[in-house]
């Protein structure tokens, strides 16, 4: 049955929605390649994972600490390492970032090894269940696809509808225009990308319980997030999120249709929308 593979295209879809969102921050706001992100997905799992394990946090108070606790890391990556880019190369971002995913990984490799690790829902989300005759699905995927539209929305409408998105935007463009009406540009930059970082961490907390709780789990999502973006355009808030979810749509259906093109599918359209669209199907020229 198609209704399967559908439903969880869309669960993965929530993933690609939200990691390419914080991608998409950064990169649109500061003009960074942050190819850490992943990483810092797989952070916010664990931070989840050693709340629960070494201090009884349960899953709601990991949800609004894990991503603080991993913002403020990316906020301190940020002030130390990564503003004394920000004059340079795309190149030099992207090498920083993927040496830092590097390292990131390996700590928790020796740290917890690289078996996963188990994180069990709330038994509260039973409630949610969806059990009919072509398919069952568990009430906590219902909840990462609610969860991660909300956010989605909420971050979309901060940065389109507000006067702090408003100058967001504007001091990627002028920043020194900016600096004159009294916004201090360089925290500005900072919370952004502590902002971009907090949504990855959110992510891998919604993923902790479905997938098991390892430092690869980053670089599985990661090349696939980067095509999100690209397809979706670069720096594209709009385009990441639709993008996104259509992505894990079309690729569930893959699942179905022409299993041997499932794992290939994202980077087909990738090609075709880069040959046809190069800026992408939402970002500017």
């Amino acid at each position: 049955m198609a209704a399967p593979q559908v439903i969880l295209g869309l669960v993965n879809g929530a993933f690609y929605a939200l990691l390419s969102l914080g991608l998409a921050i950064i990169f649109g706001m500061l003009n960074v390649i942050n190819f850490a992100h992943g990483a810092q997905f797989m952070m916010g799992a664990f931070v989840a994972w050693m709340l629960l394990a070494w201090a009884g946090i349960p899953y709601w108070g990991a949800l609004i600490l894990a991503p603080l606790l991993v913002g403020a890391f990316g906020v301190l990556i940020e002030r130390t390492m990564i503003a004394r880019l920000y004059k340079l190369d795309h190149l030099y971002g992207l090498l920083l970032t993927f040496g830092l995913a590097l390292i990131i990984e390996g700590i928790f490799r020796n740290g917890f090894g690289s078996s996963g690790l188990p994180y069990a829902p709330p038994a509260a989300f039973n409630a949610l269940n969806i059990d009919i005759p072509i398919m069952f699905l568990p009430g906590y995927r219902v909840w990462v696809v609610i969860a991660s539209v909300l956010v989605c929305l909420a971050t979309w409408l901060v940065i389109e509808k507000t006067k702090i998105g408003a100058y967001l935007r504007a001091a990627t463009e002028r920043p020194e225009l900016v600096q004159a009406f009294g916004v201090n540009v360089p925290r500005m930059m900072t919370l952004t990308y502590g902002a971009g970082v907090a949504l990855a961490a959110f992510a891998g907390v919604l993923a902790a319980p479905i997938y098991s709780v390892n430092p690869a789990m980053g670089a599985n999502f990661i090349i696939t997030v980067f095509a999100v973006v690209v397809i979706g355009g670069m720096g594209s808030i709009m385009g990441s999120v639709v993008t996104g979810f259509g992505l894990g749509l079309i690729e569930g259906l893959a699942r179905v249709f022409y299993p041997e093109a499932s794992a290939t599918v994202v980077f087909v359209i990738m090609a075709i929308v880069l040959l046809t669209r190069p800026a992408g199907l939402f970002g500017r020229g």
